[in-house]
């Protein structure tokens, strides 16, 4: 209760400071295009903990000392973007057909042509094309990492380990993620068995905060592989639970599991 003065007189009030789980459901309704999670961050709705590494620093580098590149699964085209001057030779893939034209938009002023893609085991990219390919936050079939990359080039991939988000599958009663298993230990006996060198690799567990029902339902809209049969109206009951409690604690906290690798294809 809070204590308001008008017309000279001092006048008792109930003050409303949160939204109700409607209007918080209004807010998630907002627009969403190429790969970029700012507007939830820019507000701090959402906030992501700190890695001990950043995936930027990590490849920089490598794209100093490369002729030709490949950005597997550029959204659209945001992180790509900063790493220019980029090599005189550099392709996109991307796969979410919403992001493909506005990566094709954002890239083609900086000569980076964007390849749709239907399935990772199938690139349409020549041979030994690529001294360096980065991926993060990108499926991949490590055997065609190997075939697109030139003997001695690198590939670094930043990635979701599978218990990423978990949390969010027990809290609304959902079944876990056909990638729960996903791991560093996993993606780095695929790569040795396609007879890679494991350079470097370091796995980290944070978490990723949320500050109110409406951020963490548009999140959801995005990461539409977390929960395949997510909607609003299919877990409305669960979902006004986390509202309860996102009332009472002010926060929600659920892991934020990311693995880093970097391999070498042999020369020879």
């Amino acid at each position: 209760m809070v204590i308001i003065r008008e017309g000279g007189q001092l006048l008792n009030n109930h003050y409303m400071d949160k939204l109700t789980f409607e209007q918080y459901m209004e807010l998630a309704k907002e627009s969403f295009s190429g790969w970029d999670f700012g507007w939830l961050e820019r507000t701090g709705r959402m906030a992501v903990g700190n890695l001990s590494w950043n995936y930027y620093n990590e490849v920089l580098p490598y794209v100093r000392a490369s002729k030709s590149m490949l950005d597997m699964g550029t959204g659209g085209g945001e992180f790509l973007r900063l790493l220019q001057p980029l090599p005189r030779i550099t392709y996109a893939t991307e796969g979410y057909l919403p992001n493909i034209e506005v990566a094709k938009a954002a890239l083609s002023p900086y000569g980076v042509e964007v390849i749709p893609v239907d399935e990772d085991e199938h690139l349409p990219l020549a041979s030994e094309q690529f001294d360096l390919i980065i991926n993060r936050h990108e499926s991949y079939a490590a055997s065609e990492v190997w075939r697109l990359l030139r003997p001695g080039g690198i590939f670094i991939t930043q990635q979701c380990g599978g218990q990423n988000d978990i949390e969010l599958n027990g809290w609304l009663g959902a079944p876990p993620p056909e990638h729960f298993q996903w791991s560093l230990s996993t993606a780095e006996d695929q790569l040795a068995k396609q007879s890679f060198e494991i350079l470097r690799t370091k796995a980290e567990a944070t978490h990723t905060r949320f500050f109110d029902i409406g951020a963490l339902v548009y999140y959801l809209n995005i990461i539409q592989w977390q929960i395949e049969d997510f909607s609003e109206a299919r877990y409305q009951k669960p979902l006004e639970a986390l509202h309860e409690r996102l009332g009472k604690d002010g926060y929600l906290d659920t892991t934020c599991d990311r693995f880093l690798i970097a391999a070498r294809k042999p020369m020879g």
